[in-house]
């Protein structure tokens, strides 16, 4: 019997579902960072919001207090990028990923490095920061000393890349700025690195969380190569579907797969959201001609707007002088139902955004917050194609 095609439609209902965002899920804020394998984080405030899109009640104190009681950390693990995972997948993760940076400190300093072994660089650096968390600059400096006329920038980088470190606290916390500090995994967070971590577990718990997905896909995601060869080994315990192109589609076989024509309420997707960035092929979510706009020279990836389960827009926030506003650009005109919609949304996002720590944004009347400032949603007009 051939597999099923999926159309783009059923893939997005299936995908928006395991992301929690067809309606928010009552599970803690640590269940939720492990079921979705991390939030992308190279800014501190996203996933707070990625957390508030998709959780009932969130609220941002939940979050800090697991950063500061250590079970949850901020490390650079998937496609090269930082990630807030819990502490129990931060030791599976990192050693899991490290190949990814090896191949990039032997691409991006190949001249700068000649004559130097990179791994003596990281094994020199793991004890400075087990002996004392450092910013990257000071740790750069202090290798100095051994490697003199080298850049410090590099060599801490490289130390950062190679060694199994962490961003440490006030960094991620709500309300609280900070430069990055890191400090040595293993000493942060009380328990050593996987020395085989399970590839095959966390394929799955990736199906689990963003399938029906191809190889590809996975491999977008992780940022890892050669998967072929593990989907082939779990091939026994998947189904397989196919989409529109004859591509083979994976999927553990438990995970909700609803009708595509479930109602799905608009959602203001935090910037760096896995959700946009987890796959290959995604039309899933957004047209291929809409992509233009989500892409940026520095790498940036904005807010972006789901209606009726796809992106149709960008969102950002500012502040300034007791007043925050939340400006959505659409990449369509919109009718008056759905800028009222997105209005209503926009003033909840705003209330959580310019509340105390521990505010969910469920409260409040419309326009002001309970620290006084006015809140405003606004809309620019579509931008030109």
């Amino acid at each position: 019997m051939l597999p099923a095609t999926l159309t783009p439609r059923a893939l997005g209902r299936a995908l928006l579902a395991r992301q929690l965002l067809t309606e928010r899920a009552r599970m803690t804020a640590l269940d939720a960072v492990e079921h979705l394998v991390g939030l992308q984080a190279q800014a501190p405030r996203p996933p707070y919001f990625g957390l508030w899109s998709r959780l009932a009640d969130f609220r941002a104190e939940e979050l800090s207090a697991l950063l500061l009681d250590r079970s949850a950390v901020r490390v650079s693990v998937m496609r090269g990028t930082v990630h807030l995972l819990s502490a129990r997948d931060c030791v599976q993760l990192a050693p899991l990923t490290r190949p990814l940076y090896e191949r990039a400190v032997r691409s991006r300093w190949r001249a700068e490095l000649a004559g130097t072994d990179p791994q003596e660089i990281a094994d020199a650096g793991l004890p400075l920061v087990r002996e004392s968390p450092r910013p990257a600059a000071e740790l750069g400096t202090l290798l100095q000393e051994r490697w003199p006329g080298r850049d410090p920038r590099m060599l801490s980088q490289v130390v950062r890349h190679l060694a199994p470190v962490v961003q440490i606290p006030p960094r991620g916390v709500w309300g609280r700025a900070g430069a990055p500090v890191y400090a040595a995994a293993e000493t942060w967070l009380g328990r050593p690195m996987a020395k085989e971590p399970c590839v095959e577990t966390v394929l799955l718990r990736y199906l689990r969380a963003f399938g029906p997905a191809s190889v590809m896909d996975a491999q977008q995601w992780s940022g890892l190569t050669r998967l072929g060869e593990v989907m082939e080994r779990l091939r026994p315990q998947l189904r397989v579907f196919t989409d529109g192109s004859g591509r083979e589609l994976f999927d553990v076989p438990e995970a909700p797969r609803p009708d595509p024509e479930l109602p799905v309420p608009p959602r203001f997707v935090a910037e760096y959201d896995n959700l946009v960035l987890a796959h290959a092929d995604r039309t899933r979510l957004i047209d291929e001609r809409d992509r233009a706009h989500l892409a940026s020279r520095n790498g940036q990836v904005p807010g972006t707007v789901l209606l009726d389960g796809a992106v149709c827009g960008t969102w950002q926030t500012g502040e300034s002088r007791g007043a925050a506003t939340l400006t959505v650009t659409p990449f369509r005109w919109l009718s008056d139902a759905e800028e009222r919609e997105l209005a209503e949304e926009g003033e909840r996002l705003l209330a959580f955004a310019t509340g105390s720590p521990g505010s969910s944004g469920s409260t409040g009347a419309p326009g002001t917050s309970g620290t006084g400032v006015t809140r405003t949603v606004s809309f620019t007009a579509p931008p030109r194609t």
